[in-house]
């Protein structure tokens, strides 16, 4: 059975691991933006960096923004589908990660 942790990417997109304040030994950027820096762990990614570090951005104003995996999960999709075309999918949840992806 898979990792609950683990994520594999949709094409054209990205997944990223849960945003926590805890260490980590894999390659993560860090946003020290509250009382308590969040760390984002990119297991699997189909994006470019520049698209990568924006993807972490938007998550982290969302997460900062609202409370309600659903509606993290809006902001996200919301601000893709804005910026890079429509049909991006974002699924936000406890105990895994953040999924987005470009739909077909």
């Amino acid at each position: 059975m898979a990792d609950p942790q683990t994520k594999r990417s949709i094409g054209g997109g990205a997944s990223l691991a849960k945003l926590s304040s805890g260490d980590d030994k894999r390659s993560s950027s860090s946003s020290s933006s509250s009382s308590s820096a969040k760390k984002v762990i990119i297991k699997s990614a189909d994006m470019n960096e520049d698209m990568q570090k924006e993807a972490i951005d938007i998550a982290i104003s969302a997460f900062e923004k609202h409370s309600v995996e659903k509606e993290i999960a809006e902001q996200i999709k919301k601000d893709f589908d804005k910026k890079h075309g429509p049909t991006w999918h974002c699924i936000v949840g406890r105990n895994f990660v953040i999924g987005m992806g470009l739909g077909a």
